[in-house]
């Protein structure tokens, strides 16, 4: 019954950063998802799947997980790899390389 504890990215679809700031833990799956041979769905009988805590700081995380004797494995965030820019730092005057056509 491990619980990995993350700061979840923000959805690929939107720029927004909405639901990226609060820790999340959430339990890894104890056994695979089945196959339902009428229907073909994905089914599991693993209920701790349906289960995600929202915390405000890692702490706050590591701490509950501490005390329900949880063992659980955090991942820290990955650092933005670029600084975003605003469409108007293209027309500045004092950019570094000219721009033209």
């Amino acid at each position: 019954m491990l619980a990995r504890i993350y700061r979840p990215a923000r959805n690929a679809m939107q720029s927004g950063k909405a639901r990226t700031r609060k820790w999340v833990l959430e339990y890894e799956p104890q056994e695979p998802a089945a196959v339902e041979p009428l229907m073909g769905w994905t089914s599991s009988s693993d209920m701790r799947q349906q289960v995600s805590l929202e915390f405000d700081s890692k702490e706050e995380a590591v701490a509950y997980a501490g005390k329900d004797g949880i063992p659980h494995q955090v991942f820290e965030p990955h650092a933005p790899s670029a600084k975003a820019k605003s469409y108007s730092d293209n027309f500045r005057f004092d950019r570094k390389f000219p721009w033209t056509h």
